[in-house]
Order: C-alpha cells, then sequence, then structure tokens
C-alpha cells in the first residue's frame, strides 16, 4: 500500500464569497477521483510550521488587501518562515487570490516569500478579479483538483 500523501491548504477567509472560494478549492481537492491524499484546511493563523513540515503540497488562499495579501497569511509566514525553510525547499504549492482590483501586489508579495523559501509555483496563480463572479468557483475546485490529483499520481 502506498503512503497517504497530505495536501496542506492555508486560506484566509473573511466573508462569505471567500469562504465559498476555500470550500471550492476544498471540494476539488477532495474529489472522489483521489484517494491517496488527506486534505488539511486550516485558516493562516491556526497553521503552524508542524503542518507545514508534513504537508507534501500547500495551496494558499489570500484576500488582496490594500494591495497585498491578507494580514492574516503574512501572519503564517513570519510564524513559519525560518523554521520551515531549510526543511521545505522544493515544496510544490498553488496560489489564489480574491483580487477587488488585480492583485499584482497581492501575488508579488506572496511570491517574494515563497521564492525566499525556495518553493515551487506547480501552476499560475488563479486571480479571481474584480466583481464577484460564480466562475470563480469552478476554476477553485479545479486548482484543488488539480493539486490533489498530482500529489495523489507522484507527479508535483
Amino acid at each position: 500500500m502506498t503512503e497517504r500523501k497530505c495536501l496542506l491548504i492555508v486560506a484566509h477567509a473573511p466573508s462569505p464569497n471567500t469562504q465559498r472560494l476555500r470550500d471550492a478549492v476544498v471540494e476539488g481537492a477532495r474529489s472522489e477521483d483521489v484517494d491517496g491524499v488527506e486534505v488539511v484546511v486550516l485558516s493562516p493563523f491556526d497553521t503552524t510550521p508542524e503542518h507545514v513540515l508534513a504537508a507534501d503540497a500547500i495551496i494558499l488562499g489570500t484576500t488582496e488587501n490594500l494591495g497585498y495579501m491578507s494580514g492574516a497569511l503574512k501572519d503564517f509566514f513570519d510564524r513559519c518562515y525560518y523554521p520551515c525553510l531549510e526543511e521545505t525547499q522544493g515544496r510544490p504549492y498553488a496560489l489564489y487570490i480574491r483580487a477587488g482590483h488585480d492583485g499584482t501586489g497581492t501575488r508579488r508579495g506572496v511570491e517574494t516569500i515563497v521564492t525566499g523559501l525556495r518553493w515551487k509555483a506547480v501552476q499560475e496563480p488563479l486571480l479571481c478579479r474584480g466583481d464577484w463572479d460564480e466562475a470563480f468557483l469552478e476554476q477553485a475546485r479545479e486548482l484543488g483538483l488539480y493539486l490533489a490529483a498530482g500529489l495523489e499520481a507522484g507527479v508535483l
């Protein structure tokens, strides 16, 4: 029997729509088509370095706050960066951003930190820009499914 992989989803979801977005990512990751992956979903405030160290891949979710990532995700990085720096190099990750504007500052902020961690982006960030669009939910489901299936298949 193969060992189950762990997909960690660290998502800041302060509003009903960002909660729906996070839930769609989780739904995709927990698809019945994928059974070799344990999905752990945490708020950035509840995530510890131990969670990151135990994960085989990570999905980061944040809102755009004043042209930057949420304070919650920044707090996560502040607490986990140095304890995880040496042990998680090469860790596959993906990012989604709920952006009221363009999301570029948010993307740049997260990518600067994960570049320092030497994590490996496995796809372009999902930028859910502008007014709420129900299509964001399907894109988020696909993101979760892609990471979980890729992890299970051993291609990430």
